[in-house]
């Protein structure tokens, strides 16, 4: 049976990177992230040639990391930054309503009225929710998409977060958000639309020199050295923009993230919003997942020196979540209850902000010295915004003809969707099926069992749950790669 134009496997991939040491492209992306693809998808939409290389795989840095959410920008609002937060509730609309419907749902989150919750908090939450209301409404976010938030009596709330201490609550503030079903599947799903229109989607080919006519890179399973021609190059590398660009200054924030059993918490059906201690504006949240998790987060801790290949969580940050989440349990949990652990590492653009937490999380696009556009900053939310501006910016300095952008309004491909399941009283995960197995290497790039279980299926994220696969996925991707040859 013919592949759909979206498939991506090792033997396109085998053709492409052919393709690309031949021919001159007319973009050229750096970084598989979700920046880095939504800026090939956006070139690729306006008719243009792109190629597009990732030193590893599809979402393997910062994009696999995040809280999940695509959310209105509360936080932004709370200090006072309107232009932020007024771009999240937009690009929230867009994503939630017509780009990728089928990979969000609205997530019920509860800002409880407990004693853990100081009177302050509880009036600047309400007040940024009904804030954050009047942003869905200015975006013109249907209510059927995006319920506006209501109080919620003591009863409502326990039955909601059924761990919550009785004692003192007072019920909440409810307000709604997007929850994606995974982030690494909202990459794949960009790279895949980009494909589909085009483009050449390269992972395991990694970038030596960037300069205004292409780049220099090498094909990480041969050794082969590249010389990739391009009429504009884009720099999409998150947190590594700056060993391509020496005119960034990038400020590495590393957010991480605790694995729980939901039955731990009693199996909630909504989000628990738990403001820091002394705060008004920084949040820990615990967010119900699949397959019977919740995911606690997150935190916001400066991370200088060299930048690791996978960020790692620290005892003191576990500890911390464990600790402000506790404030508001009835039986509080220890690291016996932590399944799995993982961090991420924000890219912010260093303004001089005394502390990580203060520094703006607006995105910068900028032409390097070398001729190329860099991108970097911003958050997940907001990236086909961000990807827009890179392109705009590369073919305007580059002085390429090309049409307006057409993203808003581009549905990703949802093939994949059958593979996710809402949140609820699901089980603990099963082993993968062979059909989902093949059908990650067939249609979604993967090329390794750690493709699979760290990135397609997200197993990885509690390793007990992803050595049991290991074997049975590892067998079932050579299988599938030896009949691709």
């Amino acid at each position: 049976m013919t592949a759909p134009a979206t498939a991506l496997d090792a033997a396109r991939r085998r053709r492409d990177l052919v393709a690309a040491a031949e021919e001159t492209c007319d973009v050229l992306v750096v970084g598989g992230g979700i920046t880095g693809v939504g800026a090939a998808l956006d070139a690729a939409s306006r008719g243009l040639r792109v190629t597009l290389i990732e030193a590893e795989d599809l979402a393997f840095g910062t994009s696999r990391f995040s809280s999940k959410l695509v959310h209105g920008g509360l936080r932004y609002l709370a200090t006072g930054d309107v232009a932020t937060a007024n771009e999240s509730a937009l690009e929230r609309h867009l994503l939630m309503t017509a780009i990728a419907p089928h990979l969000i749902r609205p997530l019920p989150q509860l800002l409880p009225f407990a004693p853990g919750v100081t009177i302050r908090q509880r009036s600047a939450g309400a007040v940024g929710m009904a804030l954050g209301d009047a942003l869905r409404l200015h975006a013109r976010t249907p209510r059927r998409v995006l319920p506006p938030p209501r109080l919620v009596g003591a009863s409502e709330a326990a039955r909601l977060f059924p761990a919550l201490h009785r004692r003192g609550l007072r019920g909440g503030v409810l307000g709604f958000d997007g929850q994606l079903v995974d982030d690494a599947a909202l990459v794949v799903a960009v790279a895949r639309t980009a494909a589909g229109l085009g483009a050449r989607i390269l992972t395991r080919v990694r970038a030596g020199r960037l300069h205004a006519d292409g780049a220099t890179a090498e094909d990480a399973l041969t050794g082969e050295r590249l010389e990739l021609r391009a009429r504009a190059v884009v720099n999409a590398t998150g947190v590594w923009a700056g060993t391509l660009d020496d005119g960034i200054r990038v400020r590495p924030s590393r957010g991480t993230h605790i694995v729980l059993d939901a039955a731990a918490l009693g199996h909630p059906t909504a989000a628990l919003t738990i403001p820091r201690e002394g705060s008004i504006s920084r949040y820990v949240f615990a967010l119900p997942q699949r397959h019977g998790r919740v995911i606690v987060g997150l935190t916001d801790e400066e991370a200088p020196g060299a930048i690791p290949r996978v960020a790692a969580p620290t005892d003191a940050e576990i500890d911390a979540l464990l600790e402000t989440l506790n404030r508001l349990l009835a039986q509080p949990l220890n690291r016996n209850h932590v399944r799995g652990a993982f961090a991420g590492l924000r890219p912010l653009v260093d303004n001089g902000a005394v502390s990580s937490a203060d520094v703006s999380r607006r995105h910068l696009v900028r032409a390097s010295t070398g001729g190329f556009v860099s991108v970097l900053g911003g958050k997940l939310t907001t990236y086909r915004r961000m990807a827009e501006d890179a392109v705009d910016l590369a073919l305007r300095h580059r002085g390429i003809a090309a049409p307006a952008s057409r993203t808003a309004t581009l549905r990703l491909v949802d093939d994949m969707a059958v593979r996710w399941s809402a949140p609820g009283r699901a089980t603990a995960p099963p082993e993968l099926s062979r059909a989902e197995v093949e059908f990650a290497v067939r249609r979604e790039g993967a090329l390794t069992a750690d493709d699979v279980l760290e990135r397609r299926s997200r197993l990885g994220l509690v390793a007990s749950d992803a050595e049991r696969a290991r074997p049975a996925v590892a067998r079932i991707v050579a299988e599938t790669l030896a009949d691709l040859r």
